[in-house]
Formats: C-alpha cells, sequence, structure tokens
C-alpha cells in the first residue's frame, strides 16, 4: 500500500464507554433530531420569524447531492421528500463537557415524506450496526478508500456527515437530499420549552446508572428527567440498543402529538424556542440553509395526520461473530424500504422489546399496562410479503401491513413503556 493510502486509512475507533460518559449524549440527541423533524408542525409563521435571525448562525456543509435552494415563495418541496439527520457527541464547544473527545453519530435518523405528502416515515438506524462504508470524500481533498465492515457510529468520525449519508444511502437505496448534523446543547431546552412530554409507564423504570426512577403510569417528564429517560439503556427491554430506541420511540410519539395539539400551535412563545433550540444547534447541507426550505419544508408536511406518521426501526439480527452488534436483515430491510419508495401507507404489526402498544407487548400477550392504558387488543396478522418482489396488497384499511420482525410505533397509539424485561 502507498504512503498516501496508508495514511487515508485512519483507524476508527468505535468508543463504548460506560453509560454515564457518552449516552446521555446520543439518546438525548434523539429528542432534539425528532424535534427538528416535527418543529414545523408547529406553524408556518412564527417558524419563519425564529429561524430568520438564526440560519445565519447555522453551519454548512455540501453532501454532494440534493436538489438546488428552494426558491421563494414555494408552496411546498416538490415529490418525495429524503432528510438524514445526525447527532453528534462532539463535546467540542458544548456548553456540557466531560472531557471525552472525538466525535461519533451514535443517533442517526432518516425522514422520508411520500411524494403525495401524505405520509411520513422516520427510520432510526441502531448505532451497533455493522455494515460496508463506502469511499467518502476527505476535506482535505481526494478520498477516504471503502471498509468492508465498520460500524455505523463511526461513519462521522471518518468523513463526516457526507460519509454518513453515502453510507445510509447504499445501506437503503434511497436518494437523500438534505441532511444535517445536530449537538447536545438545546436538549433540555426543548423539553422545557414544550412544558414536558408525557409518557406512559405500565411498571417502574429504575437505572442507577442514568441517575433515573420513574414510577409507573403517567410521567410528564422534562430537563434532566427528559434526558435520563432517553439516557436509560439498563432500565428498559432487555437492556440493548434497539430496546433503548423502542423505549425512546415513546418519547418521540408524544412529542409530536404535543407538537401538534392546539395549546402548542396557538403558543407563539413555545414555537419560537422550539425552533430557535433546533436550528442554532445545527450544520445544514447547503440546500437547507434558507428560509424559503423552512416554509416548503413547514407547508410539506404540516397536514400529515397522526396515524400516516411511522417511527421504525432498521431491522436488524445478532452479529454472527461480534458480541454485542448487529448485522442488517436485509430481506425485511428491503420489504420495509420498498414500501416506503413505493409511497404507499403502511402499518406496522412488530412491537419493540420493552414496548406495549394498546396493552400488547412484543411476545403479542397482554403487558402490565397502566390503568389508563386500553385494555388489548387481538394482535393483528401481516399481511404475508409476496416472494416474487411485488409489494404486498393493502389491508381493509388501505395500508400495507409489513411483517411483524419489523418494529416501530405511531403517534396516535396508546403506546406505554414496560421498563426493564429480560436479564
Amino acid at each position: 500500500m502507498a504512503k498516501k493510502d496508508a495514511e487515508a486509512v485512519k483507524p476508527v475507533i468505535v468508543r463504548h464507554g460506560k453509560l454515564r460518559r457518552s449516552n446521555a449524549w446520543s439518546n438525548a440527541l434523539r429528542i432534539l433530531l425528532t424535534t427538528t423533524l416535527v418543529v414545523a408542525l408547529s406553524g408556518v409563521a412564527t417558524i419563519a420569524y425564529a429561524v430568520w435571525g438564526t440560519l445565519g448562525q447555522a453551519k454548512t456543509v455540501d453532501i454532494g447531492s440534493g436538489p438546488e435552494i428552494v426558491g421563494a415563495n414555494a408552496e411546498s418541496l416538490d415529490g418525495a421528500v429524503t432528510i438524514l439527520l445526525v447527532g453528534s457527541d462532539s463535546r467540542q464547544g458544548q456548553s456540557w463537557n466531560d472531557g471525552n473527545e472525538g466525535e461519533l453519530n451514535d443517533v442517526t435518523l432518516m425522514l422520508h415524506i411520500s411524494a403525495d405528502h401524505k405520509n411520513a416515515t422516520v427510520v432510526s438506524f441502531p448505532r451497533d450496526l455493522m455494515l460496508p462504508i463506502p469511499s467518502c470524500p476527505n476535506p482535505d481533498g481526494g478520498d477516504y478508500p471503502a471498509m468492508s465492515e465498520q460500524q455505523l457510529n463511526s461513519t462521522l468520525s471518518y468523513g463526516g456527515l457526507p460519509c454518513t449519508v453515502l453510507t445510509i444511502e447504499a445501506l437503503t437505496g434511497m436518494d437523500i437530499n438534505y441532511a444535517g448534523l445536530i449537538t447536545f446543547d438545546g436538549v433540555v431546552g426543548v423539553s422545557n420549552a414544550l412544558g414536558g412530554v408525557d409518557v406512559c409507564l405500565a411498571n417502574p423504570i429504575w437505572d442507577p446508572d442514568a441517575d433515573l426512577s420513574l414510577n409507573a403510569g403517567n410521567n410528564t417528564l422534562k430537563g434532566m428527567e427528559a434526558l435520563q429517560f432517553l439516557r436509560t439503556r439498563h432500565g428498559v427491554g432487555d437492556g440493548g440498543d434497539t430496546s433503548r430506541i423502542s423505549n425512546q420511540q415513546i418519547f418521540m410519539s408524544s412529542l409530536v402529538r404535543k407538537l401538534k395539539n392546539a395549546d402548542t400551535l396557538s403558543d407563539p412563545v413555545k414555537v419560537f424556542s422550539l425552533a430557535k433550540a433546533a436550528v442554532t444547534n445545527m450544520t445544514l447541507s447547503k440546500n437547507m440553509q434558507s428560509v424559503d426550505f423552512m416554509l416548503a419544508m413547514a407547508r410539506t408536511v404540516k397536514d400529515i395526520d397522526l396515524d400516516r406518521v411511522n417511527f421504525v426501526q432498521y431491522p436488524a439480527t445478532d452479529h454472527p461473530y461480534q458480541e454485542g452488534r448487529l448485522t442488517p436483515n436485509r430481506v425485511s430491510a428491503e420489504a420495509l424500504f420498498d414500501v416506503i419508495k413505493s409511497g404507499q401507507p403502511f402499518d406496522l404489526t412488530g412491537v419493540g422489546q420493552g414496548v406495549a402498544i394498546d396493552g400488547v407487548d412484543s411476545s403479542g400477550t397482554n403487558a402490565t399496562a397502566d390503568p389508563a392504558t386500553p385494555d388489548a387488543t387481538e394482535t393483528p396478522t401481516p399481511t404475508p410479503t409476496p416472494t416474487d418482489g411485488t409489494t404486498p396488497t393493502p389491508n381493509a384499511n388501505g395500508k400495507v401491513e409489513l411483517p411483524s420482525d419489523i418494529t416501530g410505533v405511531r403517534p396516535d397509539q396508546n403506546i406505554c413503556s414496560l421498563g426493564r424485561t429480560v436479564y
């Protein structure tokens, strides 16, 4: 190998510190990322006012793809829209700093809006996912070589936001139009601006590693308590990364409901605070840095009903030889993204570990649900996935039912966290 290539193949350090050390960042960023995705739902005029004076403060990056900057007075974004949002755990320049150095994308979310602007899907990619990394541009010139397999959360440190975009495009077959990178500051402020986010717990959650102790029932989380709920890993499901994602989808769903609520929409102080917290803590792809884009985005998503919004986990299985890591479930992932690309509405029949939907947990049995949660309903039988590559036939509700190993939630559902279920 030439000297230049040897220098280019820099070692990728995959950091796995104690929960108290790094997970506060990687998990809390999900609230801020999700707020960025849905803050446009809160009203067009206030967002325009909020971002007008703050967009100039946002850094920009060229991701090498995507449409040109939206023109003035655009009614909405044209056609299907795909935005990748990456959470950086960098402490540099942040108000909270534990001295940990480096930068990982421990949070990677993809928002896809269907071409008819009636469906929205947010796909969470596990940070522990092992996958090929394509050749990525070097900011100093040239390209970094491709790698056969690395952990997803190393892509940001390897080649920056453009490298994460290229990796997710290669994994999903989706064309990513826009991308944003967001840091930690503002997470506590977002939950405080909303006056807290309500979450249902079927059982108590106790996690000393996250300094978290919550009683069963409905809890209103804000400030540091919201941060601790998003941090917890050992307090939910089987203590793994996918369980944590499922638990966080409960919070994100409640966040969307609150943002759509009339009390939030009519409060310009809340909307302004939310928009400002998001924009001032972001690095945007160059085609996003305009008020015209923000307004067009708001008009694109503002009328999407809650039952047409899905939070989905990218399907994965245990890695065959790396303990604690995951490998893509290519068959189920293809079924998921085929439906997303088709623009058809869909229902998820799979329930994530440690989550109860309408009182039914991932095993399909009645959970120990909060008294306010409705009794368990019969678990729907998913529409069989065709083997000829065609899209499944929609059900009686006009939606495609995906296989049960594709898990997630909708914000219009009654969802509770079960806490720790597997030890």
